[in-house]
């Protein structure tokens, strides 16, 4: 009986009406250093994932793929583009964890030795290919002062933030 209500519980907590993201991107300028966390529901990130072939990744569970980091990291790379004063940044893995009320991962990733002198451009399209209405919302702030927030829908492309 208690492992059913707990299959229960949890399919109820992946089941939402509302197709979003969160990504939070932090430049800490006294380690040159972009630091990424971002949000997506691990039902919707399994969905687009078993579309691309990765079939049974089994996100934390005892039974995960040992190859589900590398290929949410290729998806993430593949879908979350930045570029910084003309120049193409290339992001490190740095891990995953659990969101609070299991239903979503947080992936952290980070972009080391970056200096950031007039512009940042990007574009986030994180599960636009699984859902028409996805809606990514990414927030970039330098050190802890200046903060901006950009809203990706389908079919959106770089959008461009002037420091």
């Amino acid at each position: 009986m208690h492992a059913l209500y707990i299959y229960i519980l949890l399919s109820f907590l992946t089941v939402h009406d509302f197709h979003l993201s969160k990504t939070e991107m932090r430049y800490k300028e006294d380690i040159s250093t972009i630091q990424i966390s971002t949000h997506i529901f691990i039902d919707d990130l399994e969905e687009i994932l078993s579309i691309q072939g990765y079939t049974d990744l089994s996100l934390f569970t005892e039974k995960e793929d040992p190859e589900a980091e590398q290929i949410i990291y290729d998806y993430i790379k593949s879908n979350l583009l930045l570029e910084v004063d003309g120049r193409e940044m290339e992001f490190v893995w740095v891990g995953k964890e659990i969101s609070d009320d299991l239903a979503a991962v947080w992936c952290y990733l980070e972009i080391p030795d970056t200096q950031i002198l007039n512009n940042v451009q990007l574009v986030n399209r994180v599960l636009h290919d699984l859902y028409d209405d996805q809606k990514n919302v990414v927030s970039f702030q330098i050190n802890s002062q200046k903060k901006e927030h950009m809203f990706f829908s389908h079919g959106d492309k770089y959008k461009s933030l002037d420091l």
